[in-house]
């Protein structure tokens, strides 16, 4: 008995002195209710899925998509028309993109003489063959036709991924702000949060525009007349005019060579003696020349 009451007692002191170890490494809870650690805000956004503070469990960075099965392409032509009226065909241009489900984009018409014109539409992807066929149709003839394709699926892709990182980053911010008390550490983590909103705007925007762009093709119109309507005699031309500018031409070679013989005869008493002059030198000297 004396033995078993040892054994006891020896088994219950080093419970409690197991039972004491443990409260004192514990430690004690701080007041004001349950803790949690103190906010690690960056100066601007971190990547999605490396936040370094905090307890609160991250969503994982979303892994590189796989492309879709329908591409995204974008289609667009320009083609050159002759036609009887640039006018009437513009028009009929025009027409055909609002009945296609499309608009027109710009337009232009330019010329007297030689009416020439130019409109860009844009129509659906989908019914961008059957435009140029009929733009083909209004024409009297094509003289240029060019059309371009462009796979924008790599860039959307990557997009809609850097879209998904940029809202979980979001949503990490907005879940660390419910938990801040700190002014500053407020204002860092809105700081924050504005960068990655425009950051959000910004890939939305462009992911807009390759939608639009990939959805309606765009094609240009060059528009030229079939004939050439240019008068057979140049504008201004007259023949009385034309005789009176040789008549002024003729009066006016008139009066400079009355001019120059005026000229002549003022000056002939000059250039009359030294013509004397020269004239009996060179008879003298062959005077001489004979004599000897």
């Amino acid at each position: 008995m004396k033995k078993l009451s040892l054994i006891t007692i020896t088994a219950l002191t080093i419970s409690l002195l197991l039972a004491t170890g443990i409260n004192g490494c514990g430690g004690e809870a701080p007041q004001g209710g349950m803790s949690y650690p103190e906010p690690t805000v960056p100066t601007a956004p971190m990547e999605p899925g490396k936040w370094e503070g905090g307890d609160m469990e991250l969503p994982p960075v979303s892994e590189s998509p796989s492309l879709p099965e329908e591409r995204m392409i974008v289609r667009n032509g320009d083609i050159s028309l002759v036609v009887d009226d640039v006018a009437e065909a513009q028009d009929e241009v025009a027409g055909l993109a609002t009945r296609l489900g499309g608009w027109v984009v710009n337009s232009n018409i330019y010329g007297d003489e030689e009416m020439r014109g130019w409109i860009s539409i844009r129509i659906p992807s989908d019914k961008f063959d059957q435009a140029l066929d009929e733009l083909r149709a209004m024409a009297v003839r094509v003289t240029s036709e060019s059309t371009s394709t462009q796979d924008i699926t790599e860039e959307y892709v990557d997009l809609e991924s850097r879209l998904r990182n940029a809202e979980a980053t979001e949503s990490q911010y907005l879940a660390l702000l419910g938990r801040a008390e700190e002014v500053e550490d407020i204002l860092r983590i809105y700081e924050s949060l504005s960068q990655i909103r425009y950051e959000i705007e910004q890939i939305k925007g462009r992911m807009q525009y390759l939608e639009q762009i990939s959805a309606m093709s765009m094609i240009s119109v060059n528009l030229e007349p079939a004939i050439t309507l240019g008068p057979l005699v140049s504008p201004g031309w007259s023949a009385s005019e034309a005789l009176n500018s040789a008549v002024r031409g003729l009066t006016t070679f008139g009066q400079g060579l009355g001019t120059a013989f005026i000229w002549i005869g003022i000056f002939s008493p000059i250039w009359g003696t030294l013509l004397g002059i020269t004239y009996w030198r060179r008879r003298r000297r062959k005077k001489a020349q004979s004599s000897d």
